[in-house]
């Protein structure tokens, strides 16, 4: 089963196990390489694992007036992510406060009427790609998709 969730590019798919979701993905990749020549990242990560993170509620000690909006961004697992945190944009538009695994969770702030976004902070810092969700989009995936076993 899959499913394509807005038009974001996030994908719920099943697969047996994490080498069967990593070829799946790879699979879908090479297709898409061939038909359309697209050429982008893929971040694969277990509904279980960001279920867990939700039921941390990460964003707690941030207050909704002083934030803008609250972010997951996925980069690849073995990216180094020895930094320094929190890590904040020159601007102060955009505050990163945990990394690790493959995931950065940040709240982003509007200055000057633009708000932050947290990916092109993220990839100069860690020198991979990234992409990037909001946190409300993280929960409506789990509301649909996420069945505790």
């Amino acid at each position: 089963m899959a499913a394509s969730v807005m038009s974001n590019g996030t994908l719920v798919f099943s697969a047996p196990d994490k080498p069967g979701a990593l070829r799946v993905a790879d699979r879908a990749c090479e297709t898409l390489r061939q038909v359309c020549g697209l050429r982008e990242p893929v971040f694969v990560r277990n509904l279980g694992y960001l279920a867990a993170l939700a039921g941390e509620d990460p964003f707690a000690d941030f207050g909704a007036p002083a934030i803008t909006e609250r972010c997951i961004s996925f980069f690849d697992i073995d990216a180094a992510t020895h930094v320094e945190l929190p890590l904040e944009s020159k601007r102060k538009d955009c505050l990163v406060f945990r990394l690790g695994d493959g995931v950065a969770l940040s709240i982003t702030r509007e200055i000057n009427g633009k708000a932050g976004y947290p990916t092109p902070l993220l990839e100069k810092t860690l020198n991979v790609p990234v992409t990037t969700r909001g946190w409300a989009t993280l929960l409506r995936v789990l509301d649909k998709h996420w069945q505790e076993p």
